[in-house]
């Protein structure tokens, strides 16, 4: 019988003996008015999302393969290194907001320096983070908080624009009450219509930076850096466990112990009392007494090459060249700098990506700061402009550069004097090449400077005058008073 049959039976019989009828299954569905299965979504209905399995099983694996498997923690890790090994500076377009901006980066509870490689870490290895902030009313002083993405229930996105979050539902704790926050965007309420300013209201539990990583525009949920990977880097650590049992299969062997002559009784009584001989000792038999030690051939090749491409489909899959992992293959100096760059390539998106998520902190904690003061300012505010500062990534060979920027001044000037080519064009090509060497040059700009210095020169010049013409020396023999 099954659990329906039951159910509709034991409600079959209350009926009869109650005498209220037949009881039939009812059909409708509770909807919630602040859900945003409400709305319908201008994308269309294809779920571009895992499911809430699947993100559960996707984080505890990722979190598992980081902690547990080398070849994924390098693949997590080394893009970290890259990126804060040397630490970030945030800076503040206006220096009376750098004050604010020091005080946000220091406090105790928010402790950036140490703090922010663990949520980059996380980042990657969860695929989001969310920051819920807590300000002072007073003087507009922010906190971050964290919440772990396992927490989060759903993710809710503006009706109008599925692109855009608008608020995280958490999962309900031990007394039954979710919390809701409103995703934090550095704009007044007005950036959104009215229908979802209205959905917004109903966030009422705090303020939340929600940042995803390897997501799509009409996906809600981030994806962690370790998906991909998962079963390649797994299959790899199999590979190797089995490797090390092969090697300590080829290392065990027997002792195969002839005797000559002997029936099947002798051979018994020859196994019973047989010893195999320890380490360094003496063994002495006659001619019809054979022993030979065996180890086994299980005609195994060699399985290098069979790890090496395990490794590589991996590491190749995260960007990472091989010599980066141990493996040195054929490569030299000048094959070794030519494979990092599109690694360095992969690891300057993410860092862009980073500096857009502090930028958007910085922006908050400006803009807190100044309603506190007197009142909500405008998002393109001057006062809200900050910098997020990353060292390079790697010391670079200047020395090829400065070559090639003495070169370009050169065959420029000699362009602009045969008149071939434009004063402003001419600095622009010499600004891409002292691009290389971190320095970021405005052409218009810097050519109306360099007009300036030469036009104060000239005036400086124009005012001192020619230098004096030099004496002619005495005649000889003048000092001496001779004629």
């Amino acid at each position: 019988m099954g659990i329906l049959d039951f159910l509709f039976r034991r409600g079959g019989d209350a009926s009869e003996t109650e005498g209220a009828g037949r009881m039939v299954e009812a059909a409708g569905a509770t909807i919630d008015p602040d859900d945003e299965e409400g709305w319908r979504r201008l994308s269309g209905d294809a779920d571009r999302d895992l499911s809430p399995l699947s993100q559960a099983r996707m984080r505890e694996t990722a979190l598992y393969l980081w902690d547990a498997n080398l070849l994924a923690n390098r693949i997590v890790e080394l893009p970290l290194a890259y990126m804060l090994a040397e630490g970030v500076e945030l800076r503040a377009g206006e220096p009376a907001m750098q004050e604010t901006i020091g005080r946000f980066w220091s406090d105790p509870i928010n402790s950036m320096d140490v703090k922010l490689p663990k949520k980059v870490r996380e980042l990657s290895i969860f695929g989001e983070q969310v920051w819920p902030t807590f300000v002072n009313a007073v003087d507009g002083h922010v906190r971050l908080g964290y919440l772990d993405p396992a927490l989060i229930e759903t993710v809710v996105v503006d009706p109008d624009n599925p692109e855009q979050p608008i608020g995280i539902v958490t999962v309900r704790d031990r007394k039954g009450r979710a919390l809701r926050y409103r995703v934090i965007v550095n704009g007044p309420e007005s950036v959104f219509t009215q229908r979802t300013q209205e959905i917004r209201k109903t966030f009422a539990d705090g303020e939340a930076f929600y940042f995803t990583v390897n997501d799509l525009s009409v996906s809600r949920r981030g994806r962690s850096d370790l998906r991909a990977p998962a079963d390649w880097v797994d299959a790899y650590d199999q590979f190797l466990f089995g490797e090390i049992e092969r090697y300590n299969f080829l290392r065990a062997f027997v002792w195969d112990v002839t005797v000559t002559g002997a029936d099947e009784s002798k051979i018994k009584e020859k196994a019973r009392t047989i010893k195999a001989p320890a380490p360094g000792s003496v063994r002495v038999h006659n001619d019809s007494e054979v022993w030979k030690a065996e180890s086994p051939d299980i005609k195994a090749g060699d399985t290098a090459d069979g790890a090496r491409l395990f490794r590589n489909h991996v590491l190749g899959g995260a960007t990472i060249p091989e010599h980066w992992f141990g493996g040195g293959g054929d490569v030299n100096r000048a094959t070794g700098d030519s494979m990092g760059e599109p690694t360095f390539k992969a690891f300057s998106m993410r860092q862009r990506f980073l500096k857009h998520m502090l930028e958007s902190v910085g922006r908050y904690v400006i803009r807190q700061k100044l309603i506190a003061e007197g009142g909500e300012p405008d998002w393109w505010d001057e006062r809200l402009a900050c910098e997020a500062v990353f060292p390079e990534m790697t010391a670079r060979d200047t020395t090829k550069y400065a070559a090639a920027l003495a070169q370009v001044v050169q065959a420029v000037s000699m362009a602009i004097n045969a008149g071939l080519m434009g004063e402003e064009t001419g600095v622009a090509l010499v600004a891409a090449v002292a691009g290389r060497l971190g320095v970021e040059i405005d052409p218009a700009e810097e050519l109306r400077q360099a007009r300036e210095g030469a036009e104060t020169r000239a005036a400086r010049d124009a005012f001192v005058g020619p230098d004096p013409e030099p004496e002619p020396d005495a005649a000889p023999g003048a000092e001496r008073g001779e004629a």
